[in-house]
């Protein structure tokens, strides 16, 4: 079993971990003066495709902790990292997400078409503007050969009254109906993990995966090799977690008890 004293950084998911809706949980300013005291480098990785660098560094401005932009990765970011891996800059993309995905695929050098006709890919992300007439012209693309990729495949995205259809709704409809599956970058797969291990410079094993979600922070973390840890501050209670087949490597309660145990092995 790895030790924590062989960590040399982390991957901390967000919602759950650091926040729990608009209110961030206990500890957080203090882990991260731990880590920068310690120089353990850290991302802090989401699935949310809508989400930003610039919108993650004046969030945790919030709680009087500063990072770079550089110490952010996205869903959005990893899936545009992925397709320069196999397109040329230039490509022609289809895409369904907002903002923050469009911008990451601009700036990784793709051309944007609003429509099927030429396309070489569809990306397909949170929509809060999604359509019937978005989806066919993603549909037609796909059947036309496009390469399908989704930042992420969660089916529900929660709002102050309950829980509304998240990315994974739409990109099954499209999936079932053009009959091609979707590479999917975000958690649970292991994409978004490498894309993190390569920008810490770390080996798999010096990295403890951080989340509060099983089937996801800690399923796809391990999928990359990596340790995890799961923090009981989010969806997952310790029942559930004693009762699941996903074990993560170490559970603890909230961050003052894992920054406990680090520190007890960087002293």
């Amino acid at each position: 079993m790895r030790k924590l004293a062989d960590i040399k950084g982390l991957i901390v998911d967000l919602d759950g971990v650091l926040w729990r809706g608009r209110t961030f949980l206990e500890g957080v300013p203090e882990f991260f003066s731990f880590l920068r005291t310690n120089s353990m480098p850290f991302l802090l990785v989401t699935n949310n495709s809508t989400a930003t660098p610039k919108g993650v560094v004046g969030r945790m401005d919030g709680a009087t902790v500063k990072i770079d932009p550089a110490e952010v990765l996205t869903s959005s970011q990893a899936t545009a990292a992925y397709l320069q891996q196999q397109f040329p800059s230039g490509t022609t993309i289809y895409a369904i997400g907002e903002d923050a995905l469009k911008d990451a695929l601009s700036a990784a050098g793709f051309r944007l078409h609003d429509s099927a006709d030429g396309v070489h890919a569809v990306v397909m992300g949170f929509d809060r503007e999604i359509s019937w007439a978005k989806m066919t012209e993603a549909s037609i693309a796909i059947q036309s050969g496009a390469h399908f990729v989704a930042t992420n495949p969660d089916l529900s995205f929660p709002i102050e009254r309950g829980q509304a259809p998240g990315a994974g709704a739409f990109i099954t409809a499209v999936q079932l109906t053009t009959g091609v599956e979707p590479l999917i970058i975000g958690k649970p797969e292991p994409r978004l993990f490498n894309f993190a291990r390569e920008r810490l410079g770390l080996t798999a094993e010096q990295i403890l995966g951080v989340g509060d979600r099983l089937e996801t922070d800690i399923l796809g973390a391990q999928r990359a090799g990596i340790a995890t840890c799961l923090l009981l501050t989010g969806v997952t209670s310790s029942d559930q977690a004693k009762a699941s087949e996903i074990k993560p490597d170490w559970i603890f309660k909230d961050l003052p008890s894992l920054m406990l145990e680090l520190t007890g092995t960087h002293e």
